[in-house]
């Protein structure tokens, strides 16, 4: 029998970490992580109170990056939808702006819910939401900028011709909601798709118009699926077959495909074609729910995501809602509820099967303090604490193996479930031990197993919460993924964005990512922890591993300072 030979290396491991989170709330008022409030982000979008979800009609404009997201002004809990409104100069640090859209007409008194922007071709800026009116019924409304020379776009004007879009022939009025940004046609025509529920089932409605005013239904719509369920937050653009370059969504060409995303069963899930600009015809490489890998942005908590083209960097941004994992009491205690994901980097990977994400470069100002090794031997069943920081924040593991074991083909989700942390392997379980307790009562674990099939080998990836807390009440969820790697030669890499209590994780270089919420009562602050442990039979070699704390992003509710201090 062939011996079985196994190596990994650890290099470019970086654990960014953060000194303590001071998010600064009103002018000089600061809201930090402390005993009372020890779930606030360093680095991550949040309002300083309140509730959000939904990422809006994200756009670069006039230099400026523009975030509206679905917001309730009176609470924490889910209520009043309005547009909140930030802006940056460089997605890191941000200025909470006044609401840009309140629920005060007709057609959107029952609430402004989510939608897009579209950059006309004057350059102006149109946002397409949707309403919710007198009768409960989801209709599709148009708001203009006040003044399109100020780059704050501070004030919006909804204008008399709302509703553009009512609900049509065989679509549930309340199953009607979502407009994507808008694309134009090779004939002068824009085009955009609502989420909706036609017969049952998920559906992107198409539309088509002119002038961007006045809309008719297309006969078909662009997309739909009798194996799912209404789509929500629907999202079309397009990617480069080759290279990391964003388009703009109306970008066509042999060199184009396109991806369609829905949101569904409390995830985002996306799909890959090539679409006919003339015909509008969609035709998709393997169909929503087709095959049991089916695609996903993110495997974790994650939903409602949203992106845009970036002009200024030529790429494609992608934001999504993370929501809580705690309880409603909970939500009145923090006084707030609701994250985003960091602002993530999207394009088609080199195979072409799939999308790879990766956080903005921009997230890199931040570091400041650096702990870093070589050439550590990490045996089987062992683990090593990563100190003299403050175990809060970011982390980057790459990891080469040569032969690898067999195993049966399962779902990820349950196999993570079955194969967690402390079940040992040959080649792992591999990993991190984040926001941990110095005595391991709390931590939760991000990790691979390594699997080889018939024809290929499979990595798993699994961010198992199930000892993340001691309180009973909390999300406690085990997420899973596969990797597929190439046979003759696996490279196996991780990248953990630690913050508080949002933990997203990018295995494979970006090919797989899962984010999850953890609440620690004993693992806050400066008794956070961070490991390396390796609970598999053979030893791993750490050729390089990284470590910074960094500094807080400023996120300020003042415009008297029209650029955040960096």
């Amino acid at each position: 029998m062939m011996k079985i030979y196994g190596f990994c290396v650890f290099s470019f491991c970086y654990f960014l970490i953060s000194n303590g989170v001071q998010v600064a709330a009103f002018k000089d008022q600061r809201l930090r992580t402390n005993v009372s409030q020890p779930y606030r982000t360093a680095y991550h979008f949040q309002p300083s109170k309140n509730w959000m979800n939904d990422p809006n009609g994200p756009v670069y404009y006039k230099g400026v990056y523009h975030l509206f997201y679905q917001y309730n002004p009176y609470g924490p809990l889910w209520g009043n939808m309005s547009w909140g409104h930030a802006i940056s100069y460089d997605l890191v640090n941000w200025v909470h702006l006044d609401i840009a859209l309140l629920e005060n007409e007709p057609y959107d008194i029952n609430g402004c819910f989510s939608g897009s922007t579209t950059i006309l071709q004057n350059g102006e800026p149109v946002i397409m939401y949707t309403g919710l009116d007198t009768d409960s019924h989801q209709v599709q409304n148009l708001a203009f900028p006040k003044n399109i020379s100020d780059p704050l776009l501070s004030e919006w004007v909804k204008p008399s011709l709302n509703p553009v879009m009512s609900p049509p022939d065989r679509v549930d009025p309340t199953q009607f909601r979502d407009p994507t940004t808008g694309w134009l046609g090779a004939d002068g025509e824009w085009r955009v798709v609502v989420g909706s529920e036609l017969d049952g089932h998920g559906s992107a409605t198409l539309y088509k118009s002119k002038d961007f005013r006045t809309w008719i239904k297309s006969p078909s719509p662009l997309h739909s699926s009798n194996k799912t369920i209404m789509w929500e937050c629907p999202d079309f653009y397009p990617v480069l077959v080759s290279g990391k370059d964003g388009l703009d969504t109306s970008v066509q060409g042999k060199d184009v495909r396109h991806v369609l995303k829905a949101s569904f069963n409390d995830h985002d899930y996306y799909i890959l074609g090539n679409y006919d600009p003339t015909s509008d015809r969609y035709d998709v490489d393997v169909d929503f729910l087709d095959s049991k890998w089916s695609l996903r942005y993110d495997y974790g908590r994650f939903y409602a995501s949203k992106s845009f083209y970036d002009s200024d960097k030529k790429r494609r941004i992608l934001w999504s809602w993370v929501n809580e994992g705690d309880t409603d009491s909970d939500a009145f205690i923090k006084g707030w509820s609701g994250l985003q994901t960091i602002p993530r980097s999207i394009w088609l990977s080199e195979n072409g099967d799939q999308l790879v994400q990766w956080p903005v470069e921009e997230l890199e100002k931040l570091r400041t303090q650096k702990v870093h090794f070589e050439n550590e031997e990490l045996k089987g069943g062992s683990m090593i604490e990563i100190s003299g920081i403050t175990a809060s924040q970011i982390s980057h593991l790459a990891c080469q193996i040569s032969k690898m074991l067999s195993a049966e083909v399962v779902d990820p989700q349950a196999l993570c479930k079955q194969k967690n942390a402390s079940m040992s392997g040959k080649f792992g379980p591999f990993g991190l031990l984040v926001l941990a307790s110095k005595d391991l009562t709390e931590y939760t674990a991000v990790f691979f197993r390594v699997f080889r099939t018939a024809n290929n080998f499979r990595v798993l990836m699994c961010a198992d919460q199930s000892r993340s807390s001691v309180r009973p009440e909390v999300d406690k969820s085990i997420y899973g993924a596969f990797l597929t790697l190439d046979p003759q030669y696996a490279k196996i890499s991780l990248k953990t964005l630690i913050d508080h209590s949002i933990i997203e994780s990018f295995g494979g270089e970006g090919l797989a990512c899962i984010t999850a919420r953890v609440y620690p009562e004993l693992a806050i602050g400066e008794q956070a922890h961070l490991y390396a442990f390796n609970n598999g039979t053979q030893s791993l070699s750490i050729s390089s591993l990284s470590a910074w704390s960094m500094k807080n992003a400023q996120i300020v509710s003042t415009r008297k300072r029209r650029k955040p201090i960096i």
